[in-house]
């Protein structure tokens, strides 16, 4: 129970790599904060947590907004008087094109999702940990962070700067004993990989088995991982035994950027 009464915020929280986080973090004490555009999904979320030992808090929240920012974070303080941890997961896929076929549109949608609203998340939740002196903030980034990405070339654009934002946020935070961490994690099992799959299927006219088994070849480990193997990490990062680690980016990959 390494979270036992501490505050944690989950964007996208209701499916996917988001649910695992938060249900892990539920699963050791935390008051987990669930955060998302779906609110249908949430509230599954909700029902699933609400037997465990703390009752979680669904907060509906569109992190491309500051107002909504804002009220995601007011909201926590009031509830709690605190916020421990900030998980800036919320993020989607973005178009299957090549660049020159990409309009502005998705590529600013795409950039706004998945980096402007984990920045304007960790702005906000900052300032409460400063006043608090400690927290801890893990981005979940991906490994299209640290490499090139045919066809997705805003989401790998997103992933790459929200590595550099977790590092200029360490580098910023440190004097407060405020701990900032990437994760990356490769291609997971779920909902998401399956549409990915899907959308790319479309756009290079290949069966879904045989863009399956594109994504998998070059994992040393042969598979997908998890989503409750991404959790692990975060869990870990975001706990006492990582007190001595921020600004890192951390691969949970089955040992994809190893090629």
């Amino acid at each position: 129970m390494r979270f036992t009464d501490q505050v944690v915020v989950v964007t996208g929280a209701g499916y996917g790599i988001g649910r695992g986080i938060a249900e892990a973090f539920a699963r050791e004490g935390a008051h987990v904060v669930l955060s998302g555009r779906s609110t249908d999904k949430l509230a599954q979320v909700e029902q699933a947590l609400s037997s465990g030992p703390a009752k979680p808090l669904v907060v509906p929240t569109d992190v491309r907004l500051e107002a909504d920012v804002e009220r995601l974070v007011s909201t926590t303080t009031q509830k709690f008087g605190r916020l421990d941890v900030l998980v800036n997961n919320a993020g989607i896929a973005g178009p299957t094109a090549l660049a020159r076929d990409t309009s502005l549109t998705d590529w600013e949608e795409t950039l706004r999702v998945n980096l402007t609203g984990a920045f304007l998340c960790a702005r906000r939740a900052s300032s409460v940990m400063i006043d608090a002196k400690r927290g801890a903030i893990v981005n979940i980034s991906s490994v299209a962070g640290r490499l090139g990405y045919p066809l997705r070339t805003p989401y790998a654009a997103s992933k790459w700067g929200m590595i550099g934002l977790s590092h200029s946020l360490a580098a910023e935070l440190g004097l407060f004993n405020i701990r900032v961490n990437a994760v990356l994690p490769g291609s997971t099992e779920g909902e998401r990989i399956e549409r990915v799959i899907a959308a790319r299927s479309a756009a290079e006219g290949r069966t879904p088995d045989e863009i399956r088994q594109w994504f998998v070849k070059d994992i040393p480990l042969q598979r997908m991982v998890t989503a409750a193997e991404v959790a692990n990490a975060v869990l870990f990062l975001a706990s006492e035994d990582a007190s001595g680690i921020t600004g890192q980016a951390f691969s949970v990959c089955g040992g994809f950027t190893m090629r």
